[in-house]
């Protein structure tokens, strides 16, 4: 079982991987040729709006990559004051809590891409809004993923963040 857990986190962290360096070439390149575009008086109204979208996918994504090798933004006086088990129990208690935030996060989120389906809202030229808003329950998702892997296996979660896990 754990064998298998740890393919899939392998896996994941490829997919992860290739999902933030595929954003950000395309932010790259994209952002670019608008620049070109408008330049020569051609800019291209739609693309504004999509650079805009791959960044907050980027950021997400970043978030989740970040949450992964536990490089998130933490305030880490406890951590200074606690030592041993006591630092553990804090951790883990720390880790359960924004895993439960980010399941929350992933319910709401699923709320607000129900009501722009509904409502049909566009994004741009009949793309419809909630496409953009995919994101969110994924990365909340993979965030909460993330923290509760660290909450109840801290050990695994800390060996794949430094790489020695096998």
């Amino acid at each position: 079982m754990i064998a298998h857990l740890r393919r899939a986190l392998t896996w994941l962290d490829a997919v992860e991987n290739w999902l933030i360096a595929l954003l950000a070439i395309s932010l790259v390149l994209l952002a670019g040729a608008q620049i070109v575009l408008r330049l020569s008086s051609h800019g291209l109204v739609w693309l504004d709006p999509l650079l805009r979208v791959l960044v907050i996918w980027g950021a997400l994504l970043g978030a989740v990559a970040a949450a992964r090798q536990d490089k998130h933004i933490k305030f880490d006086v406890v951590g200074r004051l606690l030592k041993g088990r006591a630092l553990v129990v804090t951790r883990g208690v720390t880790m359960i809590f924004a895993a439960l935030v980010s399941a929350l996060m992933l319910k709401a989120s699923l709320g607000l891409i129900s009501v722009d389906r509904e409502s049909a809202t566009e994004l741009f030229s009949g793309v419809p809004m909630w496409w953009a808003e995919v994101i969110l329950p994924v990365a909340f998702g993979l965030l909460a993923l993330r923290f509760a892997l660290r909450a109840f296996a801290p050990e695994e979660a800390n060996a794949r963040a430094e790489g020695s896990a096998p």
